[in-house]
């Protein structure tokens, strides 16, 4: 994906404020504390923060969460939904904090929409040192048959190599690193983590949140339409889908680096 694609896609949320809010999920809670483990302490910066998917999560942990948000719309949702927290404007590359002001900074299903060769440094600058750098990715789990054939039928455009297990760790190994040009390393070695997930979905709920993806977003619109009818087509021939709620198999997978 070039830059002018990339900045289309991560523009693209905020016509879908509401309904990312309404039907994207919540992290699991033991990705978040292993995430968190090694910080050196509880100040917390959600970055690209959304909707609030992640700043609920850290606030239900108990962090003391700023939260942060390139999209107006979204940070609407977010301050509507989370009023108690303390959100920001601002993106990865122009961060509204000072230097050392928190002891971590979390992203979720945000980091790889980052341009690293400026956000790197902005990051490094608000930690605190030892302080930490976790980028999280809500996985669809594809070992599961039924999963692995909706994954098929939607297409990278709805459900790409970040989505699944086994192509989001290639895909976020090195997510940390600037893509291009030499920097001074400012992060320790990556560690890569899984952990077990699901969301109550209905086959209307579960279409409803693979049209909030990026991919589907940014579609022509006839393209859009033949690509949510291919999927509900799909969800209603597959037992475990086609009556009533069922849980949705997913994995919250992590990426953690210390700012050296």
């Amino acid at each position: 994906m070039d830059h002018d694609e990339q900045s289309l896609h991560a523009s693209s949320f905020g016509a879908a404020a509401v309904a990312y809010a309404e039907h994207r999920p919540d992290y699991a809670q033991a990705a978040v504390r292993w995430a968190l483990e090694p910080a050196p302490g509880p100040r917390v910066l959600d970055l690209g923060a959304g909707t609030g998917k992640l700043t609920a999560t850290l606030v239900a942990l108990g962090a003391e969460v700023i939260a942060v948000e390139p999209d107006p719309a979204m940070l609407t949702e977010l301050r509507r939904s989370l009023p108690s927290v303390r959100a920001l404007p601002g993106s990865a590359e122009t961060i509204p904090l000072p230097d050392a002001s928190v002891d971590a900074v979390l992203a979720g299903n945000a980091m790889h929409w980052f341009d690293m060769a400026v956000a790197g440094p902005e990051i490094a600058r608000v930690l605190a040192p030892g302080g930490i750098l976790a980028g999280l990715w809500n996985l669809m789990d594809d070992q599961v048959e039924w999963v692995a054939g909706l994954a098929r039928v939607s297409g990278s455009a709805a459900i790409g190599p970040r989505d699944t297990p086994a192509g989001w760790r290639a895909a976020t190994a090195d997510m940390h690193l600037p893509k291009t040009g030499a920097a001074a390393a400012r992060f320790g070695s990556p560690e890569q983590a899984e952990f077990p997930h699901g969301q109550r979905r209905t086959a209307d709920s579960l279409v409803a949140t693979i049209a909030t993806r990026a991919g589907m977003l940014v579609m022509p619109e006839h393209e859009r339409a033949a690509t949510l009818g291919r999927i509900r087509a799909f969800l209603a021939d597959r037992p475990e889908t086609a009556h009533g709620e069922f849980t949705l198999p997913m994995l919250t997978g992590v990426l953690r680096v210390r700012r050296l």
